[in-house]
C-alpha cells in the first residue's frame, strides 16, 4: 500500500491500524473542522455486557465550525476514571493487559487540553507497545479530495462507514457473546500483545 490520508482518533479501530501498518506513508489529516460521533474522541471496547462505547466529552463553540486540532477537552466530566475502569473490567483478565497496563495508564492520570494533541500521543504509546514504526506526516491545509496518488482513508473515522470484516482472534467475553469485529486497537493488544503486529500486517482493507 503507498501513501494514506487519515485521521488521528482515539485509540483507533482495527482497520485504523490496519491502514497504517500497510501503507508506505501515513498523512494524518489535521486540519479539518470536528465532526460528531466519529472516532476522533471515542473508542470501542468488549466489555462483560457486550459491545461499550467510551467518549471523550470535548468543549464546543456553539455555531462556529472549530478545527479538530483546536477542540479542546471538557474536564467537567471524569471520563479518565470512567474509562480506565471500563478498561479494567473489560480486560483484567485477559493474557496481556497487566503487561501493557503501565504504559497505558499514564493517559488516564496526565491532564490533557486539546483532543488532537492527545490522540497523536496516545499513537506514540501504541507503536511501542506492539513494537512497530508508523512515520508519518501531517497536512498543512485541508484537502476535499485526497491529492494523487494517495489513498483516501478518512471515513475510517466514522464507524458506521467503515464495513470491514477481520479475522476472528481470541477475546475474553467471546463465549457470552462471541467474536466481536473492529474494536478499538486495545482489544488486539491486550488479547494478542506483540502478536498483534503480525495480525495487523495479514489482514486485508
Amino acid at each position: 500500500m503507498g501513501s494514506i490520508l487519515i485521521h488521528p482518533t482515539y485509540f483507533p479501530s482495527l482497520s485504523h491500524f490496519v491502514a497504517m501498518v500497510q501503507a508506505e506513508n501515513v498523512i494524518f489529516e489535521t486540519d479539518d473542522n470536528f465532526q460528531k460521533q466519529t472516532n476522533r474522541n471515542r473508542m470501542y471496547i468488549y466489555s462483560p455486557n457486550g459491545i461499550q462505547l467510551l467518549n471523550i466529552p470535548v468543549k464546543h463553540n456553539k455555531g462556529i465550525h472549530q478545527k479538530f486540532k483546536d477542540t479542546k477537552i471538557e474536564d467537567a466530566f471524569d471520563w479518565q476514571k470512567q474509562h480506565f475502569k471500563s478498561l479494567e473490567a473489560a480486560y483484567r483478565s485477559s493474557p496481556f493487559f497487566e503487561y501493557f497496563e503501565d504504559d497505558i495508564r499514564p493517559i488516564f492520570e496526565q491532564k490533557h487540553v486539546y483532543m488532537m494533541d492527545l490522540n497523536f500521543k496516545i499513537l506514540d504509546i501504541l507503536t511501542d507497545c506492539l513494537g512497530i514504526d508508523i512515520p508519518y506526516n501531517k497536512t498543512e491545509e485541508y484537502f476535499h479530495d485526497a491529492p494523487q496518488g494517495v489513498t483516501d482513508y478518512r471515513y475510517l473515522a466514522n464507524g458506521k462507514k467503515d464495513t470491514n470484516i477481520f479475522e476472528p482472534y481470541t477475546q475474553v467475553f467471546e463465549e457470552k457473546a462471541g467474536f466481536i469485529n473492529n474494536l478499538s486497537i486495545l482489544d488486539l493488544l491486550f488479547n494478542e500483545g506483540r502478536y498483534a503486529a503480525d495480525y495487523l500486517k495479514r489482514q486485508q482493507l
